[in-house]
C-alpha cells in the first residue's frame, strides 16, 4: 500500500484529539497489515483514502480493487471499499468479538476480511447503505424500526448460551446481578459529579438493587447488549437484510437495557407515541418459556433505566493520548449516571 497515497482526515467535532495515527510507525504498521490481508484476498488498495479520527477508534476507508471481493468470494476484476479500524485498550475485545460474532450469529452481522485481536485491529467488507440513510430517504414511517428490533432481538437471544465466552474475549461483564456493583465504582470513580448529584445517586442505590433484582426475575437471560445500537449502527442495503456493527461499547448485561438508545433514536425521529409499539417488536422474540408480554413489558422500564450505566461505562474506552479524553469521558458518564434518576417515558 502507498503510505504517500492522498488521505483525508475527518476529525469531527474532536479536533485536538490525539490517536494513534499520529504516529509513524504504527501508520504504517497498520496500513502494511491492511495490504498484506488485502493481497490474501487479492485486493490491492487504489486512489485516496479516507480516515476517520476519534477519541474512541480510528477507521480508514479504503478503496481497493482486484480480482477477488471483500466478502471473499465471486470472480472477476472489481472495485468496492474495505474498512480498517483500530481500537484503544478499553474496548481493544472489538476485533475478537466481531470475528466471534461472524461465526456465531453469521446472518447478522459482517464477517472480517482479518482481524489481529492481539492489536485490536479489524479489517472489515462495505456493509452497504446504513439504515439511517435509508430512513432520511424514504418516507416517514415509524414502523420502520420494528423489523430490525426483531432481528436484533433474535441475534441476542442466539447468543445466550455464548455470554461466558464472550466476557473471555474480554467483553465487560455487567450481569443483572452485579449491576448494583458496577453502579458503585461508576459513581465512585467519576470526577465531575457535583456533590449534590453524587448524593442523590447514593441515595437512589437501595432502589437500584431493587430494579435489578425485579428484573433478574422476569427470567430473560443476560446476553450481548450493543449498548449504542442506533440508526447509525446498523447496515439496510437491501429489503429483508439488517446488518449490526460497532460493538466496541458493548457489554455482557441484561440484554433488553439495549432499548434504552434504540428507544431515544427512535422517539427523537418519531416521538414519544412510537414506543409502545417498537417495544413490542422488540418483545416479540423473548415471548415464551414461561414470560408473558406483560411480564415482559413491565421488565423493559426496569432495563431502559439500568442500561445508562453500560453507557457510563463505555465512555471510559478512549485512547489514553487523546487529548482531554478523560474529562470528556467523564462528563459523559456523569450524564448517562444522572439518566438513573429520570423516570422512563415507558
Amino acid at each position: 500500500m502507498r503510505q504517500d497515497a492522498p488521505t483525508v482526515v475527518d476529525r469531527g467535532q474532536y479536533p485536538d484529539a490525539t490517536t494513534p495515527w499520529e504516529r509513524d510507525a504504527w501508520r504504517d504498521a497498520a496500513l502494511g497489515w491492511a495490504a498484506d490481508e488485502l493481497a490474501a484476498h487479492g485486493l490491492r488498495v487504489t486512489g485516496r483514502r479516507s480516515v476517520r479520527l476519534r477519541p474512541w477508534s480510528v477507521l480508514v476507508r479504503l478503496s481497493v480493487e482486484g480480482d477477488g471481493r471483500p466478502s471473499g468470494g465471486g470472480n472477476g476484476r472489481v472495485h468496492d471499499t474495505v474498512w480498517f479500524k483500530a481500537n484503544p485498550p478499553a474496548s481493544a475485545f472489538e476485533a475478537g468479538l466481531t470475528w466471534a460474532l461472524s461465526r456465531w450469529v453469521p446472518e447478522h452481522v459482517l464477517t472480517p476480511l482479518a482481524v489481529d485481536a492481539d492489536r485490536s485491529w479489524s479489517l472489515l467488507p462495505d456493509g452497504g447503505e446504513l439504515f439511517r440513510d435509508v430512513l432520511d430517504r424514504g418516507p416517514t414511517d415509524p414502523h420502520a424500526w420494528e423489523e430490525p428490533l426483531r432481528r436484533y432481538a433474535s441475534l441476542q437471544r442466539a447468543l445466550v448460551p455464548y455470554a461466558d465466552e464472550i466476557e473471555l474475549l474480554g467483553v465487560p461483564g455487567a450481569r443483572t446481578a452485579t449491576l448494583p456493583e458496577v453502579f458503585d465504582r461508576a459513581v465512585a470513580a467519576n470526577t465531575v459529579l457535583s456533590g449534590a448529584d453524587r448524593e442523590r445517586l447514593r441515595a437512589l442505590r437501595p432502589r437500584l438493587a431493587d430494579w435489578c433484582a425485579e428484573l433478574a426475575a422476569v427470567g430473560v437471560p443476560d446476553s450481548l447488549d450493543h449498548s449504542d445500537l442506533h440508526e447509525g449502527q446498523l447496515f439496510h442495503p437491501v429489503p429483508g437484510r439488517f446488518t449490526f456493527f460497532d460493538w466496541g461499547d458493548a457489554a455482557v448485561t441484561h440484554p433488553l437495557c439495549s432499548f434504552l438508545v434504540i428507544g431515544r433514536t427512535a422517539r427523537e425521529r418519531y416521538g414519544p407515541g412510537v414506543l409502545p409499539r417498537l417495544r413490542d417488536a422488540y418483545l416479540e422474540p423473548w415471548t415464551g418459556d414461561g414470560r408473558t408480554p406483560a411480564d415482559l413489558r413491565r421488565a423493559v422500564p426496569l432495563a431502559w433505566r439500568l442500561g445508562a450505566l453500560c453507557r457510563a461505562d463505555s465512555w471510559g474506552r478512549l485512547f489514553p493520548e487523546a487529548a482531554g479524553a478523560a474529562g470528556a469521558g467523564a462528563e459523559a458518564s456523569a450524564h448517562w449516571l444522572l439518566q438513573l434518576l429520570e423516570q422512563p417515558p415507558l
